[in-house]
C-alpha cells in the first residue's frame, strides 16, 4: 500500500509506494509468501497543498482492501498482510480490526513497534516523531534500494516540526513550506538496508501468527 504525494524537493510522488514496495520484496526473500502488486494511490489528502499529489477516499480505499481480500479467500488464499508505506492511511487499521473480528486473517504491516526496532538497529537518529515526512528513514530506503530516484537537495532540507496536534485540520503545508518533515541529511544508503532487514526479521511474528494453525 502506498501513496501517491509530494514528498519535498528530491524525493519522487511515488515514494511511499517504492518503499513499501521494498519491504514487501524483503518480507518475500525471507518468507514463503505471495506479493501483490501494489496499490499506488491512498489517502494523502493532507498533502493536497502540493500539486502531483492525488487521493482517494477513505471509504475507497477500506472497500479496496475489503474486496482485494474476499477475492483472494475466493481463490484460496485466507491470510493477507497489508505492507503499509504511508502514515495517513488510518482507515487500514480498521479494516484489519473488523476483518479480525469477521475470523478473517489479515494485519497491518509495520507496526510502529516494528520501524522503531528497526531504527534503532540502523542507527537513524531523528525519532520516529521527527522523522515524520521525506526524512532520514524514507531517504535511506530510496538511497538502498532506488538511488537512480534522488534528486539533488536531501542534504540541505532537513526541517523540524515535532508538534503538529493540528495537523487533520490545517494539513502538512500548515507545518512545513517545502513538504518536508524530518532530517534527510542523515540518510544513507547503509541506513535504508539495515532497515529493511530489521522489518523482514519483525515480520517473522506476523507470519507465524497468521499461519498459527496451518
Amino acid at each position: 500500500m502506498g501513496s501517491f504525494e509530494q514528498h519535498g524537493p528530491y524525493l519522487p510522488l511515488a515514494t511511499d509506494t517504492l518503499v513499501a514496495c521494498a519491504v514487501a520484496r524483503e518480507i518475500a526473500g525471507a518468507y514463503p509468501v505471495h506479493l501483490l502488486p501494489p496499490v499506488t494511490i491512498s489517502c494523502s489528502h493532507e498533502h493536497a497543498a502540493w500539486p502531483g499529489t492525488v487521493s482517494i477516499s477513505s471509504v475507497t480505499l477500506h472497500a479496496v482492501v475489503r474486496d482485494i481480500a474476499a477475492s483472494l479467500r475466493r481463490s484460496g488464499v485466507d491470510a493477507l498482510v497489508v505492507v503499509n508505506g504511508h502514515g495517513g492511511n488510518y482507515v487500514l487499521g480498521n479494516v484489519v480490526q473488523e476483518s479480525s473480528a469477521r475470523g478473517e486473517r489479515m494485519a497491518l504491516f509495520p507496526a510502529p513497534e516494528d520501524w522503531e526496532a528497526a531504527r534503532e538497529r540502523a542507527g537513524v537518529v531523528a525519532s520516529l516523531l521527527t522523522d515524520m515526512h521525506a526524512g532520514e528513514i524514507e531517504t535511506s530506503i530510496l538511497l538502498h534500494a532506488h538511488p537512480e530516484m534522488l534528486r539533488p537537495g536531501y542534504e540541505t532540507s532537513d526541517f523540524v516540526a515535532d508538534d503538529r496536534r493540528h495537523l487533520l485540520t490545517l494539513g502538512m503545508s500548515g507545518y512545513t513550506d517545502s513538504g518536508v518533515i524530518g532530517r534527510p541529511s542523515l540518510g544513507s544508503a547503509e541506513k535504508g538496508k539495515e532497515l529493511l532487514a530489521s522489518l523482514a526479521d519483525s515480520f517473522g511474528a506476523y507470519f507465524s501468527l497468521l499461519t498459527s494453525d496451518e
